[in-house]
């Protein structure tokens, strides 16, 4: 199961590599990042606090905003490094989507066959390579953890797997509200 969750990983990422060629989009990247005077500084404190009470530009999705932070505090305005993060978060979501069907249903080949639709499906393609949907490929990553950790946690109880749904599940919603 590991080499088939890896072989899935690889082959998506293969997919998505050309976006690591690609910079930066002058319709919303300036306001999300490069241009945002609490992002593009990378971390700091304001900026870590805008994150967490900000709903100016959209909505309210911290988590996002931290990454983006991140990307900026490693890479600096190096578009393709911000590509590059959304590729490996997609790809993250593709095999946890793979291990919580097949935790689901114990069908190794159907399983991956729905990861692969999921991983390689053109409406994702939006999602992956467009820098200011990173809310989209993040939040589904942490929705398909909490779908795999109660998964676990349904098969044998304890609080240390329950904390976990409770902790990917908010990340979920910190990512984008719409989890």
């Amino acid at each position: 199961m590991v080499k088939l969750a890896l072989a899935l990983g690889l082959l998506t990422f293969l997919i998505y590599y050309p976006t690591v060629g690609y910079t930066f989009v002058n319709y919303d990247d300036d306001v999300f990042v490069t241009n945002n005077r609490y992002v593009a500084p990378g971390f700091t404190w304001e900026g870590v606090k805008w994150a967490f009470t900000s709903t100016e530009i959209d909505y309210w999705r911290p988590l996002s905003w931290l990454t983006h932070m991140l990307d900026m505090e490693l890479y600096g305005p190096v578009g393709g490094m911000h590509h590059l993060t959304n590729v490996l978060i997609h790809c993250s979501a593709t095999i946890m989507l793979l291990f919580a069907l097949h935790a689901l249903t114990s069908a190794v080949w159907r399983s991956a066959l729905v990861a692969a639709l999921f991983a390689w499906h053109p409406l994702h393609v939006e999602s992956v390579a467009w820098i200011s949907e990173r809310k989209d490929v993040l939040s589904t990553l942490c929705l398909l953890l909490s779908v795999l950790a109660y998964t676990y946690y349904c098969l044998r109880p304890s609080l240390v797997r329950y904390l976990l749904v409770v902790a990917s599940f908010t990340s979920g919603l910190l990512a984008k509200p719409m989890v």
